[in-house]
């Protein structure tokens, strides 16, 4: 049915707003680098070390009651979120963050608090968890602890690390696959897009100081591959066209490969939302943050590709079929 409500052929002139919309894009790439600059990111405890314990919510207990009874146990920055549980039997749950501890005001000996678990986490985050939940049982009874976990400072910054290098590997290898696979022109359009993406993403999670953690990295190479999957569907296109319409100026030759492609983009991308608003509202806590970001990269990543990689292709002068022709048929000639 929603097939059939999009129009068969389209005559947006989407070339025509490529500077406004490069503009835009510059705008939103330097105030993302400004804000991780000053504001920095909300790390989660994947790459800073700490404790995370989920409870499920005590019945009559308010997120408020359970900051009072940890906050007498000097942890230093705690965060205590409610979230929707996940599963069959759904219940509200609690869940409390803890940073790494060096041993002072938890009970543990500052040289204990410096040896790390075989898990990662350190002796100090373990009995961190432990205090916790002896803290809430002995204030509200039976506490129902969903999963405990702790990361220490040694692995979090491994983790970390790799983190980053795996984004700047899948970045080049996506910049070599398209120039072999196109020309360069679309090599530079394909990869800026990418850049843009990734750097506009991680600018709003500045922004909102959402948790940046391993499942933030995770999505951050999925909106990848989704952004290239269309950079690439996009740019097929527009190979095609320009076979056809040897003649015609580049401009209108990408707005008839955009808009051949525009009932594709629109059913993908919208098919994909569905299931992502879904995993947001309904996955719980610990997806939120994964969710948003793959939510926010497709529609900037659909952007992208039609307003940097395909705007692009004109800054770096590719030029029509024609042009190539005579180009190579030139080069051929030479001695």
């Amino acid at each position: 049915m929603l097939i059939k409500m999009l129009p068969d052929k389209t005559d947006v002139g989407f070339m025509s707003l490529r500077v406004p919309a490069l503009i835009l894009s510059a705008v939103m790439v330097i105030a993302s680098v400004v804000l991780v600059a000053t504001r920095s990111l909300n790390f989660g405890i994947d790459f800073v070390g700490g404790t995370v314990v989920e409870i499920t919510e005590p019945e009559g207990v308010s997120v408020e009651d359970i900051r009072g009874v940890l906050g007498a146990l000097d942890l230093g920055d705690v965060q205590v979120t409610e979230a929707q549980g996940t599963g069959v039997d759904v219940q509200p749950v609690v869940v409390i963050r803890v940073g790494q501890q060096d041993g002072a005001g938890s009970g543990v000996p500052a040289i204990e608090a410096e040896t790390e678990t075989e898990a990662g986490g350190s002796t100090a985050d373990t009995a961190v968890a432990k205090q916790i939940t002896d803290a809430l049982e002995a204030a509200y009874g039976e506490i129902e602890v969903r999963r405990a976990e702790g990361v220490g400072a040694k692995v979090s910054e491994e983790l970390l690390t790799a983190g980053v290098t795996a984004l700047g590997v899948s970045l080049l290898l996506m910049m070599l696959y398209i120039t072999f696979r196109f020309e360069w022109h679309y090599g530079v359009g394909a990869v800026a897009a990418l850049f843009h993406d990734v750097i506009i993403t991680i600018g709003v999670f500045s922004l909102l100081q959402i948790d940046f953690n391993l499942t933030t990295i995770a999505a951050l190479l999925t909106i990848i591959g989704y952004s290239m999957n269309d950079t690439v569907v996009v740019f097929d296109r527009v190979r095609e066209e320009r076979r056809r319409y040897k003649k015609l100026p580049l401009v209108k030759v990408i707005d008839i490969a955009l808009n051949g492609t525009l009932a594709r983009t629109l059913l993908t991308s919208g098919t994909t939302l569905l299931a992502l608003l879904a995993i947001f509202f309904l996955g719980g806590e610990v997806l939120r943050g994964m969710s948003f970001a793959l939510i926010w990269g497709v529609l900037i990543g659909t952007y992208s590709s039609v307003f940097v990689a395909s705007a692009l292709l004109v800054l770096t002068g590719l030029g029509n079929y024609a042009e190539k022709e005579e180009r190579e048929d030139a080069e051929a000639a030479m001695p």
